[in-house]
């Protein structure tokens, strides 16, 4: 790696971290989650960097010199077909093979009566999450692997072989990607880690929405009870990916926890206690989350804002930006807040125009992070992107 080079991703890394840490740094750092729309921009199919994640990687390294980003995700398409065949997933439906080679993946959300975790089964849960995840949940969601109590079959032997040398090539290829982007261009890796919040696993990957909503008025001590068997879990599982180096913030992707999926009552009671727990224990070792609210929680940011002055980076989506600084922007850096549909339709003097009112709004003072609401697919039009970027370079000096 060139001096220069090494000197430019010094510059950003203490940018980035400056601002997350709710302080001034010498410009507004520029972070964009962009997904499938690196395909878009480096000739590739949604197909291709789903399916190839090394040309997923080759992508976001192209967007991120190109456009010359403070920080980016090695690779924010999310799934990788190559490990959800490889153990048969029947959850998600991959570009190419269930639709169509351009479309982004889809989350298939079972019917109530079909959800992976049945009803009856909160005490196994509780009891074993891991052994409850291995021994039923497993067999539910792949097509290859056999049920406990049936016959082992050469699929199924052969799903835990695929799986884990998936695993092992997917995710071992990010300290490759993060050294890349770090000597290719001077861009920083911009998280590290990952975690949901436990009544999240529910919803997504047990009970489904309709099922744990469901729960919520038939069995609730059973919910609360199974949120907080997973979240040490959880906690586990968001340090074995942390930063050593406590620079970057751990992803933390909310999804069912605000209105109107719940109440506010609703997130009081089941959905906030684990996980302000979880982002708590993060944070008494050291470590930031990236609190990437999918959605409208300002209804709810009065409990948000409980949590340890910079523990968070609070990211909004469809919450209105300047309300959310009012509420928490004395104690967390808060990045996002410019919609994604703009840059998919508008202009890019538009773009421009609500750049400035987010940057005048909220980031006067420091502890602010451009970025879209949303992570990016191919929507995005490159000419928007290019005046986000170009707009809070120019305007974003402090």
């Amino acid at each position: 790696m060139s001096s220069d080079m090494e000197q430019l991703y010094q510059q950003r890394l203490d940018r980035y971290v400056t601002a997350m840490r709710n302080e001034k740094p010498d410009r507004i750092p520029i972070r964009p989650f962009v997904a499938e729309f690196t395909a878009k921009y480096a000739g590739y199919t949604i197909q291709e960097v789903t399916q190839d994640h090394q040309k997923a990687f080759a992508a976001a390294r192209k967007c991120a010199a190109e456009f010359d980003w403070d920080a980016v995700v090695g690779n924010m398409v999310y799934v990788w077909s190559g490990l959800t065949q490889a153990i048969g997933l029947k959850y998600y439906a991959t570009p190419g093979i269930e639709i169509p080679p351009d479309t982004g993946f889809q989350y298939r959300e079972p019917p109530e009566g079909e959800a992976w975790m049945r009803p009856d089964e909160y005490d196994l849960l509780i009891a074993d999450p891991t052994g409850y995840l291995f021994n039923a949940w497993l067999p539910r969601v792949s097509r290859d692997v056999s049920p406990i109590g049936e016959p082992a079959s050469f699929r199924n032997n052969l799903s835990f072989l695929k799986g884990g040398m998936a695993m092992l090539g997917y995710f071992n290829a990010f300290g490759t990607q993060a050294a890349l982007l770090r000597s290719e261009s001077g861009t920083v890796s911009a998280i590290s880690g990952i975690l949901k919040a436990p009544l999240d696993i529910l919803a997504d990957k047990l009970r489904g929405y309709k099922g744990m909503c469901s729960d919520l008025f038939r069995q609730p001590n059973k919910v609360q009870a199974a949120c907080e068997a997973l979240a040490p879990h959880l906690l586990q599982v968001a340090l074995s990916g942390a930063d050593p180096e406590k620079n970057v913030p751990i992803g933390l992707w909310l999804h069912r926890g605000c209105p109107p999926f719940l109440s506010p009552s609703q997130f009081e009671q089941y959905y906030w206690p684990t996980l302000k727990w979880i982002i708590e224990e993060l944070w008494s070792r050291g470590h930031q989350t990236l609190f990437y609210a999918e959605g409208e929680w300002n209804p709810v940011l009065k409990w948000i804002a409980e949590l340890p002055e910079r523990s968070i980076v609070y990211h909004v989506d469809r919450g209105d930006i300047v309300e959310v600084h009012k509420a928490v922007g004395d104690k967390f850096c808060i990045s996002g807040g410019i919609p994604n549909d703009l840059l998919a339709f508008g202009t890019p003097d538009e773009v421009r125009e609500c750049c400035k009112r987010v940057i005048d709004g909220v980031a006067r003072d420091g502890g602010y992070i451009m970025d879209a609401s949303a992570i990016m697919q191919d929507d995005a039009k490159v000419e928007n992107l290019r005046a986000m970027t170009e707009c809070t370079r120019e305007y974003g000096a402090y």
